[in-house]
């Protein structure tokens, strides 16, 4: 079995992937570029996998996980790859991903692990 803290790890990675990819654009350069767009998406299904198999007694510990929210963007990136409402995404990279990064860094600072 997988360490389950190497599931935050995932997350984290991808978060910082995002930031990287979304560096200093506004919603107007997202939408035009297709290579960030899909890379986002992308690193978005991953957070959501990742979030899906982090064991249900540490999403019990941490409650302040919006645990089904990130893995309910996954799925409907993956079933609705088409429909994706880009503004959506755009606020979840703006809004939710730099709260969910603060709060995954400190379980792992809590639970010591790297």
């Amino acid at each position: 079995m997988r360490n389950p803290y190497l599931y935050i790890g995932d997350i984290l990675r991808s978060i910082e992937k995002i930031k990287r990819y979304t560096a200093g654009m506004s919603f107007g350069d997202f939408i035009r570029d297709e290579k960030t767009i899909d890379a986002v998406l992308r690193n978005l299904e991953v957070i959501g996998e990742a979030a899906k198999n982090v064991p249900e007694e540490i999403k019990q510990k941490y409650p302040q996980i919006p645990w089904k929210e990130i893995a309910g963007m996954r799925d409907r990136l993956i079933h609705a790859y088409f429909g994706v409402d880009l503004e959506i995404v755009w606020q979840t990279i703006i809004s939710d991903l730099p709260k969910l990064e603060s709060e995954l860094f400190k379980i792992i600072k809590k639970e010591g692990q790297k």
